[in-house]
Parts: C-alpha cells; sequence; structure tokens
C-alpha cells in the first residue's frame, strides 16, 4: 500500500478547499473588446483554469460589449486601437457593468508609453495588462483586476517617480477630463448620476439599486464633491454637458 506524505495530504488538503471555494463563488465574465485575437486561446484556456469561476467571452466591436451578458462583468480588457472608440460609450458600458474594471491589453513594452498616454486621457481604462508577462505573474495581475485592483507596468512607475509625472508630461490616471471630475466617480457614482439627470428622486434610486435612501444621499454628496459643484442640479447640468461632448 502506497501511503500518502504528511506534505502531499496537506497540499491535497488545500487544493479541495481552494476547488470548494471557486465552486461556491459567483460566476463572472471577463470581457475582451479585440478585433485582433490580441489573447491567444492558449492564455484564455490557462485563464479559465486558474479562475474556474471566470468565464471568457470575445466581442470584436465595442457596440457588442453592450449588452447585458449570463453573468455579471468584472473586467473589460480593451485592445490599445478601440480605447478611443470604447471611450465614446463609457458612460453605457459602465452603466451595463458597474462592477467591471477596465484595462488595456498592451502586446509589447514598445508602445506601453502611447498607450499610458491613451490612458491619461480615458474616462473608462485606467490600468494597463502586459502581454510579455511570465505566465504566473499574468494570472496574478488578473486576479489582481478581478478583484478590482488597477495595475500599471512598474517600468512606467519608476519613469513617472523619476520625471516627477507621467511619461510625456501626461497627467496620471483619474484626473478630471476637461475640469468635470466625472473620470473621478465610481460606476456606481455614475449610474446614481445619470438616474438623477433623468429627473428621478432619492426614493425612486433607492429601490432601484436596493439601497437606503440615505446611502443615495451620501453618494450624491460624494458625486457633488468630486465635480465640484454647489448641488445635484449643477453636478447634473456637468454631467450632461460632458455627454453633449461625447
Amino acid at each position: 500500500m502506497c501511503l500518502m506524505s504528511r506534505r502531499d495530504y496537506d497540499n491535497a488538503t488545500v487544493g479541495r478547499v481552494a476547488a470548494a471555494k471557486n465552486e461556491r463563488r459567483p460566476r463572472r465574465v471577463i470581457l475582451i473588446i479585440s478585433k485582433t485575437g490580441i489573447i491567444s486561446e492558449r492564455l484564455i484556456s490557462a485563464l479559465e483554469r486558474e479562475f474556474s469561476w471566470v468565464l471568457v467571452e470575445e466581442v470584436e466591436q465595442v457596440a457588442a460589449a453592450c449588452n447585458v451578458f449570463a453573468h455579471p462583468v468584472s473586467l473589460i480588457l480593451v485592445d490599445p486601437g478601440m480605447i478611443d472608440e470604447a471611450d465614446e460609450r463609457y458612460i453605457e458600458l459602465l452603466r451595463l457593468h458597474p462592477d467591471a474594471l477596465a484595462a488595456a491589453i498592451e502586446p509589447n513594452d514598445e508602445n506601453l508609453t502611447a498607450s499610458f498616454l491613451k490612458l491619461t486621457r480615458s474616462p473608462l481604462v485606467h490600468s494597463v495588462l502586459p502581454m510579455n508577462l511570465r505566465l504566473d505573474t499574468w494570472l496574478s495581475v488578473i486576479g489582481l483586476m478581478l478583484c478590482g485592483g488597477d495595475y500599471l507596468p512598474p517600468a512606467l512607475i519608476l519613469d513617472a517617480r523619476r520625471n516627477g509625472h507621467a511619461p510625456g508630461g501626461a497627467k496620471l490616471p483619474g484626473a478630471p477630463i476637461n475640469g468635470t471630475g466625472v473620470s473621478e466617480l465610481t460606476a456606481r457614482e455614475l449610474q446614481i448620476l445619470e438616474m438623477v439627470s433623468r429627473g428621478l428622486q432619492n426614493k425612486l434610486i433607492a429601490a432601484e439599486f436596493r439601497l437606503s435612501e440615505h446611502t443615495v444621499k451620501i453618494h450624491l454628496h460624494n458625486i457633488i464633491t468630486k465635480l465640484g459643484a454647489h448641488n445635484r442640479t449643477e453636478a447634473v447640468a456637468r454631467f450632461r454637458s460632458l455627454q453633449e461632448r461625447l
């Protein structure tokens, strides 16, 4: 009879516990927006093995991403060449996928600075997913993003620290768009602001999102503060002005 060592037994137990946790985790979607198949099938298979609770959906058009999927979207990965198009519909994307973090897929280091500069102007994408990492490191970055954590390649951060600014003199991600501050709003705050702009009162907004009216008031206070507005009417005016420019 072949007896299992204590170490093997512990590893097997850890594996079973991890598998059980994954089975209990709610299903989530990673949404890839790309016309080029920028992430290989091999990497997608590795991703789905590592995160068994995740489904990968690939679309070739930003319009196709503006849909409801079988499960909530936790991560949106965007081809750098499609960021501008995605930004044009970012309000719709965040309304449909309020819990999703968005990241630019970067195939190589040569384009990192260009991608970063594009990120500084993007209201949607504030992270970069490098494709030239070791597989275990790449999967760790994906795991961080699935938990809602932003990621920028260390080379870019070091360059920014050395120079006191982002590459090319740009502002770091999260800076206000044309002074409006809309890019600083969370997905939930953006949803609430959109509903306020439609004339809905706090009570109806609270019912829509299953929140208390007090929580809605806190969100509105944060929205008004981030936009530098004096009241909800001014906040709505700034929001509508941005929509008209997009």
